[in-house]
């Protein structure tokens, strides 16, 4: 066999350079820098032929590797298959074989499963492999027929390959607490045609429940009940890169709430928050008062006014919440969309509300609005908590992202205070609001001068 010139194996990836390190016998290979391996083997082929690279079993192996999309499960009959296959691949290449799967370094692979969609070896159904140069390389010989375990997993990999490209679907994005999503086929019923949605295509597209989606689709592998969406082509009818390419949430103009959010409820709690401490589309609310005030009550109570309204798009949050206050949530109108007890870490509590804002932030962009309920924000660093609270705002000429959420105190940016006393809660007093702690900044744009004047009045007379 010829040796390989350094042009193709500069060319080559990293992975087959470990390849055909390991037929050399190179020590420590894998620690070296691609130019420093290149070298390496360079050296020890030299010019006598001592080692000769039996390239054309490399590339065979190149071949034979699961295509990029491959799944966990796939990896490991991966693995196995190339272990009933040792003894061929000894006696074929008089090495000691040891370019196994398990062998393989973590970072060898450089394209995942989520990306698949921006990687064109994954488009046309074909792993990638490094240009040779033809004048150089000897043909790969036709591997011996396999026999016993090893045909069936060979056979098993090559139909779950298959094209990746079956079709192209369309339907109704569902988003699931955990990030990822579906695809709705028919919806708004479940089916066994949706399609899968990662987490990664979910964000990097910035899809929200309700979206209406096409893209190619690959058929779903061994241990996958149903296909996954491969790329996102287009969003509510528009190129998903038209989309990805406008303005950032952060950047969006925005402007004080200025449309109040009607409760429209008789509870004497609801009415005096409605009135004396009102809050709008796109307000940062936040519930304070010391242990027993009642915040949870009144969260709850608030999700209950606000889970009949359409054009608002709510989702409660729980977060070190008592097991108690979970099982009275979930009967209520509104299920939770995260919920972590008393014992979840800081850093957890912090990534379940993350996901729910992220989720109101598309909304919000896309010229609806949303209501995202937290309780509590007690429990996470003061200043994760101010920043989750500054994504509530309200887009000029646009839609909205209001937060109402509980804490022992104002976490400092917000533009309603909500202050219940214990006290007086404790005495049965309704409503126990601590008007005189409590406040909204630019109340006339929600109820008016009038209104306006009114609340003043009621809280010159709270102080008296």
């Amino acid at each position: 066999m010829s040796v390989i010139s350094r042009s193709a194996l500069e060319s080559s990836s990293l992975a087959d350079l470990h390849e055909i390190a390991s037929e050399l016998g190179l020590d420590s290979y894998r620690r070296l820098r691609k130019a420093d391996l290149v070298g390496a083997i360079i050296d020890r082929q030299g010019t006598n032929g001592d080692a000769p690279v039996p390239e054309a079993d490399a590339e065979t192996d190149a071949e034979s590797r699961p295509d990029l999309e491959t799944t966990a499960e796939g990896d490991a009959d991966a693995v196995a298959d190339a272990d009933a296959d040792k003894p061929a691949r000894r006696s074929r290449r008089g090495g000691r074989g040891r370019g196994r799967a398990r062998d393989r370094d973590p970072g060898d692979i450089e394209v995942g499963e989520d990306d698949v969609e921006t990687s064109p070896a994954a488009r046309s159904g074909r792993p990638a492999r490094p240009a040779r140069d033809s004048d150089e390389v000897e043909a790969a010989p036709v591997p011996a027929p396999r026999s016993g375990r090893g045909a069936r997993v060979a056979r098993d990999e090559s139909r779950d390959r298959g094209p990746v490209e079956d079709k192209v679907a369309g339907g109704t994005v569902e988003l699931l607490p955990n990030g990822s999503g579906f695809l709705r086929v028919a919806p708004p019923e479940p089916s066994d045609d949706d399609v899968y949605i990662s987490t990664a295509q979910v964000r990097r597209c910035e899809l929200v429940s309700g979206d209406e989606v096409t893209g190619p689709v690959r058929s779903p592998r061994r241990s996958e009940r149903y296909p996954s969406l491969i790329r996102v082509d287009t969003i509510n009818g528009r190129s998903a890169d038209e989309v990805a390419e406008g303005t950032k949430y952060d950047d969006l103009p925005c402007t004080y709430a200025t449309e109040r959010i009607a409760l429209d409820s008789e509870d004497p709690t609801l009415k005096a928050i409605e009135w004396l401490t009102p809050f709008g589309r796109g307000s940062r609310v936040v519930l304070v008062g010391g242990p027993r005030a009642g915040k949870t009550e009144a969260l709850r109570r608030l999700a209950g006014a606000l889970a009949g309204q359409e054009e608002l798009e709510t989702a409660v949050v729980l977060t070190g919440v008592r097991p108690e206050e979970i099982a009275e949530w979930k009967a209520g109108p509104l299920a939770p969309v995260a919920e972590l007890g008393l014992g979840a870490p800081a850093d957890s509590q912090g990534q379940a509300i993350e996901r729910a804002i992220e989720t109101g932030r598309r909304v919000a962009a896309r010229g609806g609005h949303a209501v995202v309920l937290i309780d509590t924000l007690e429990y996470v660093p003061a200043p994760l908590g101010r920043r989750l609270l500054a994504a509530a705002r309200n887009i000029a000429d646009g839609g909205s992202l209001t937060i109402v959420a509980t804490a022992r105190e104002p976490l400092g940016g917000e533009t309603t205070v909500i202050s219940l006393d214990a006290a007086l809660a404790g005495s049965g007093i309704v409503p126990a609001l601590d008007l005189a702690a409590s406040g909204t900044i630019r109340p006339e744009l929600l109820v008016g001068e009038k209104g306006a004047a009114a609340i003043a009045e009621a809280r010159a007379a709270a102080l008296a």
